[in-house]
């Protein structure tokens, strides 16, 4: 049975000012994964990261239809959408 509200979608913003967006079920851990270099190839080459945006969900699935969801946009809508909802995850 999965956890409540232990699924994410997220959106890094790369050094370069581009956007990466994924899904985990450990936001903080895989954030710290995309910095060290071995989270997906494309960040590999676009460190350092940051965590900007996120959602939490109750199940993997629909974390990963918003997603989904959010790749189909074009630039200026995904600025638009995690616009005023930033959430940028610091280290504890």
């Amino acid at each position: 049975m999965e956890t409540k509200n232990n699924h994410y979608f997220y959106v890094l913003e790369c050094a370069n000012q581009s956007l990466y967006a994924g899904y985990t079920n450990n936001l903080e851990k895989r954030v710290a994964t995309h910095n060290a270099g071995k989270g997906a190839k494309y960040t590999k080459a676009h460190l350092p990261v940051k965590c900007v945006y996120f959602e939490t969900y109750e199940t993997k699935h629909e974390a990963m239809r918003a997603e989904y969801a959010f790749k189909q946009l074009k630039r200026s809508e995904k600025l638009k959408y995690i616009g005023g909802h930033q959430h940028e995850i610091t280290k504890k």
